[in-house]
């Protein structure tokens, strides 16, 4: 059996359905701009803000690491203030942070779908006079309180192809103070051999989640071709990877993401993957290490996180049985030390991702659990 990592790209999402749209925030909201990726959007956000040199954001100390390159890129300082075990800050001592530094902004992560105590930290930054920038790149669709995550902030930011099945896309709103040079910004196509490589990709998955043994010949080839392709200069921006390429600032996502937003059902999207956490909540609680069992409404889980003794080790393991395990953000900035911030660098060398979305089935999840299970991933 496998289970693909992420939602596939099916030939039914090339033809427009009478369930799909209408579209939900931050898909219709009024000021937005789409990028080849998210970090582009978070440079092109810093960089119009146009950060004084002695001017400070707060970003949580339990980050990717793309987001912190692309900041540092816009040549803004940062501060890093810790995320504790259960994913929220202290806001004590992200109050302590804000007067001890000129802090401009505040840099908030929605971790995995679950929304950060955005009361407390709105009322924070009422008191210092701050900016407040939601990192939503792993919580679309989610709410919080009946209100979407991203529309508490000025600013916010979402990874599109982590929650749906399209080649690319990183899409910034601008709640408040829409910055003109923003709008100006004059973006470049992502071009042809990228998006039909990834968008190849994504319907092999779909492909090979149904039928694996053809799936995975096809994917086999496709690799092959890809290596003969790179001997001949051909090019493709990655998808997925960390570091942040200054060149690629400027690009923006491509037609076929922006046309496919158009064909998705996001109420069953959300409904599906809230289904398919409670399922596995429900095979694993108490049997296993879970990171979150909490589920309020209108949270829409992008993985089943759980905690595991060896996340490498494991994620191995889940491989071979042909699950698509993430070990999740593995490392952080060489600034987070692990004696000021322990609770980052626990949740970094034990938390496992198992996937959840739309194309994942029954039979799949009891799989995964079985093998979870048999394995004895846990503490």
């Amino acid at each position: 059996m496998y289970v693909s990592t992420w939602p596939g790209l099916s030939p039914w999402h090339l033809f427009p359905s009478e369930a799909a749209g209408p579209f939900l925030f931050p898909l219709n909201a009024s000021s937005q701009r789409t990028f080849f990726a998210a970090r582009y959007g978070i440079y092109q956000l810093f960089r119009a803000l146009r950060f004084q040199k002695d001017e400070v954001v707060l970003v949580p100390d339990y980050h990717h690491g793309n987001e912190v390159r692309a900041i540092r890129a816009a040549g803004v300082k940062i501060c890093f203030y810790p995320i504790r075990r259960n994913l929220e800050p202290d806001i004590d001592q992200l109050e302590r942070l804000s007067n001890l530094n000129n802090a401009r902004a505040l840099y908030v992560i929605h971790y995995l779908g679950w929304p950060q105590p955005m009361e407390e930290l709105l009322s924070l930054c009422r008191r210092r006079g701050m900016l407040l920038i939601e990192d939503c790149a792993l919580s679309l669709l989610s709410e919080s309180n009946g209100k979407p995550l991203g529309k508490f902030g000025d600013y916010s930011i979402y990874c599109l192809y982590k929650t749906l099945p399209v080649p690319n896309g990183g899409l910034l709103v601008q709640n408040h103070n829409v910055l003109p040079e923003l709008d100006r910004l004059e973006l470049q196509p992502c071009g042809s051999a990228s998006l039909t490589s990834r968008s190849l990709e994504l319907t092999l998955e779909w492909l090979r989640s149904r039928y694996n043994n053809l799936g995975k010949a096809l994917v086999a080839f496709k690799r092959a071709f890809g290596k003969v392709s790179a001997q001949f200069g051909i090019r493709r921006l990655p998808m997925g990877n960390s570091g942040f390429d200054l060149a690629h600032a400027n690009i923006g996502a491509s037609a076929l993401s922006h046309w496919l937003l158009g064909h998705f059902d996001y109420q069953k999207i959300r409904q599906q993957r809230r289904f398919n956490y409670q399922y596995l909540a429900g095979r694993l609680a108490d049997k296993a290490t879970l990171l979150r069992t909490d589920l309020e409404g209108g949270i829409c889980p992008l993985f089943f996180p759980i905690l595991v003794p060896d996340k490498h080790a494991a994620a191995r393991a889940l491989w071979q049985r042909g699950i698509g395990a993430v070990e999740f953000w593995n490392e952080g900035d060489s600034e987070v030390n692990p004696e000021v911030f322990p609770d980052s660098h626990f949740l970094r060398a034990h938390v496992l991702e198992l996937p959840i979305h739309p194309d994942v089935t029954p039979p799949q999840m009891d799989y995964m659990a079985d093998q979870i299970l048999r394995l004895k991933l846990h503490f």
